[in-house]
This record gives C-alpha cells, sequence and structure tokens, in this order.
C-alpha cells in the first residue's frame, strides 16, 4: 500500500481539522454534563415526632425511593451518593391524620442531603398507617449475662438495676403479653472487683411498641468468696400426725461458699434445714433427705454432711 506523503501545508490543515473536531467533541461533552437529569436513590425513613396519644405500625416498608435532580457532573461523579443514608420524616400529622405526606416534607428532606443534588419526589409518596389506642405498662428487666469470675471470686449480693423497670408503650393487645423486658447480653471476664456499666435493652421486635429508657445502669457488687461451716439443726416438717420422731443426727454440717465482707454476719440463723416426714409416712423410705429451706442467695452451697439422716419412730 502506498504511503500517502502530505505537504507542510496539508499536515497543518489535517491537525487543525483533528482539533476543531476535538474541541467540538469537548465543547458537546461540557454541556451535556451541565444539564439537569433525574435518577433514582434508594434511602431508609426515621421517623420523629411521634404522636403521643396513639399507637401506630406502618403499612409501608422504611425504605423509599428517592427522585433526585442534579446536574451530569454530579451524576457522573457523586454515583448517586445521598449523604445520609437514612432521612428523617416528621410524624407530627399523625395526630389528626392516619397518613402523612412526603411531598409536603421535601424542604426538610432537601435540608438533610447536605448536597446540592434535589430532592424533587418521593415514592411512595403518602405514608400510611395502622392506628389502635396508645397505653403504657411498667414492666420489670430481666438482665440477660455471661459474666467469667477470676477463681475465688462470684457476685457477694443482689445485682442492681437502675432503673429496675422499663416503660413500654404500645396497643393494648400487644402489652398484655409483655410481662418483663430482656437486656442485650452483658459479656464480662476475669471479673475480681465491683463494677457498673450500661447495658442495653433489647430492641422491640413490634414497629408498634416502644420501650424507655433504652439502657439500664448494672451494679454488680463483687467479692472474693471463702469456705465456711455451720453446724444447723435440723426441722421435722409435715409431721401430721404428731408422731415422735427422734433423728440420728439432730444436726447436719452445711459447708458454703460466702463473700469475705459476709463472713463473720451469716450465721445458723440464716439457713434452715429440714426433713419431710411424707417421706416416711407417704413414700416409706427408711431415710430422711435433708433439704435447705431458708439460704442466703449470695451464699453457694457446697454441701451438707450427711446429706441423709436415720430416724426412729414412736408412736
Amino acid at each position: 500500500m502506498p504511503f500517502i506523503k502530505l505537504t507542510k501545508i496539508e499536515r497543518r490543515r489535517v491537525f487543525s481539522l483533528l482539533a476543531c473536531l476535538l474541541l467540538a467533541i469537548a465543547a458537546w461533552f461540557f454541556m451535556a454534563l451541565n444539564n439537569k437529569y433525574v435518577y433514582t436513590a434508594k434511602t431508609v425513613l426515621i421517623y420523629k415526632n411521634f404522636p403521643q396519644n396513639r399507637a401506630f405500625h406502618p403499612l409501608q416498608p422504611d425504605t423509599v425511593d428517592l427522585q433526585v435532580e442534579g446536574t451530569g457532573w454530579q451524576l457522573l461523579f457523586a454515583r448517586l451518593r445521598i449523604n445520609p443514608q437514612s432521612i428523617s420524616v416528621n410524624l407530627s400529622q399523625l395526630s389528626t391524620k392516619e397518613f402523612v405526606m412526603l411531598s409536603d416534607q421535601l424542604y426538610n428532606i432537601n435540608k438533610q442531603l447536605e448536597s446540592s443534588q434535589k430532592v424533587i419526589s418521593v415514592k411512595p409518596d403518602t405514608l400510611y398507617f395502622d392506628f389502635t389506642k396508645r397505653t403504657v405498662k411498667k414492666v420489670d428487666i430481666k438482665l440477660i449475662d455471661k459474666i467469667a469470675f477470676i477463681n475465688q471470686y462470684g457476685i457477694s449480693s443482689a445485682i442492681k438495676l437502675s432503673p429496675n423497670y422499663v416503660t413500654v408503650t404500645g396497643p393494648i393487645e400487644e402489652l398484655k403479653r409483655i410481662n418483663e423486658w430482656s437486656t442485650d447480653t452483658l459479656k464480662l471476664t476475669n471479673v475480681q472487683s465491683s463494677t457498673t456499666v450500661r447495658v442495653n435493652m433489647q430492641h422491640s421486635t413490634h414497629k408498634n411498641v416502644s420501650i424507655f429508657p433504652p439502657s439500664v445502669e448494672v451494679k454488680i457488687p463483687v467479692d472474693e468468696f471463702t469456705e465456711k461451716t455451720l453446724e444447723i439443726p435440723l426441722k421435722i416438717i409435715n409431721n401430721r400426725n404428731y408422731n415422735s420422731i427422734k433423728l440420728y443426727p439432730k444436726k447436719v454440717n452445711v459447708t458454703f461458699l460466702v463473700a469475705l465482707s459476709y463472713f463473720e454476719q451469716v450465721d445458723e440463723s440464716f439457713i434452715t434445714a429440714t426433713v419431710d416426714a411424707d417421706e416416711w409416712s407417704v413414700l416409706h423410705h427408711n431415710k430422711f433427705t435433708v433439704r435447705l429451706t431458708e439460704f442466703p442467695d449470695y451464699c453457694k452451697l457446697v454441701k451438707i454432711s450427711p446429706s441423709k439422716v436415720d430416724f426412729v419412730v414412736e408412736k
């Protein structure tokens, strides 16, 4: 194929033509990017300003499509990234209505975007809600915990919650089934001293049920434990015929772990050991089993010696 040779003037004309073509493409591209375009971006709704006297349940998902208007430059570089990823919706209209028009809140929605992009509409534009009468109930808090202590250490007295109840708000039918509310799992390891932590309450699985406060303060008293043994007299229960029953032995040794701070305080008056006469009269056992009917919650039983005792019944 023969090589085309161009003169100096012809080469200059070709380069000028190519330069003009590139400038025309750049000008067209620049003008195209300056034009306005509408694109869709998904975002999550966060509700605020709940009506105080009404419980509600949304009848649609909490995700909506924002119709966003922006230039081609914004579309090219932002790639539909709208900040924040969620928008707040004011529910104050629900005090008198059963729906909320998002088109009425476009100004506040655009203020949340912190962007020159503009939301021109939302799909769906109308949010519908199912309403029931709203009521309030106080329920106890159930602490869920996984606490691991260093050897010889443990909980020395009752764990204290502040507050010890939560206020649950929602429909009467839902609240009838709620008698307590659990916390998130409190996980602690290698504990050897008293501690105070804040634990979140579990989130409500019902959108029309809310709780307050969302967290609780947990005070965990911790102390070193040591072993202690007390001699406890036995008491006979269920001796309905008032038979004369003699026990051998009459006392048992109860060995338990107790916190050092309670070592001197815990004595025989804190523990009650019993045997049940029904074991002889009904079950026909030849020995009584020793059971503790009163025992401090903050102590840990190690053993009862003996755990069974002989007896003689004198009619």
